[in-house]
């Protein structure tokens, strides 16, 4: 995917995802998408290149660092925990819907079972 195009998917795939909001806590130069008050996806251009970034188990994390050239360790977050896409032809928009969607599912199954917006284990992938 180029450009904004990545941004434009993954901003799409979020609103999807029950209990997804949109916010601004650093600033209008970035997109801050959480789920119960908890980050799940950052999109920017802070290095004047557009950026999605999100949460990742370690183990994929590191998998999909080594098997993507566009996947590269999150941009300001923990490099273990989260990764950061930029635009390239080697990530399309299936692997952007299901790597938001799995940050959103990594969140939520940390949330309190009372406040999960959607059961972890039930939720269909690809699906709102």
């Amino acid at each position: 995917m180029r450009g904004t195009e990545q941004q434009e998917r993954a901003a799409a795939r979020a609103r999807e995802l029950p209990g997804a909001s949109l916010e601004h806590p650093f600033g209008p130069d970035w997109d801050v998408f959480k789920v119960c008050g908890k980050v799940f996806m950052l999109l920017t251009q802070m290095t004047g290149e557009p950026m999605v970034t999100l949460k990742a188990e370690p183990g994929e994390a590191e998998a999909l660092r080594e098997s993507y050239e566009h996947i590269a360790p999150g941009y300001h977050m923990n490099k273990r925990h989260w990764i950061t896409l930029t635009p390239g032809d080697d990530i399309d928009a299936a692997l952007v819907d299901d790597l938001v969607t799995e940050s959103y599912l990594l969140v939520v199954e940390k949330l309190p079972k009372d406040q999960q917006p959607v059961g972890p284990k039930r939720f269909v992938r690809g699906e709102p």
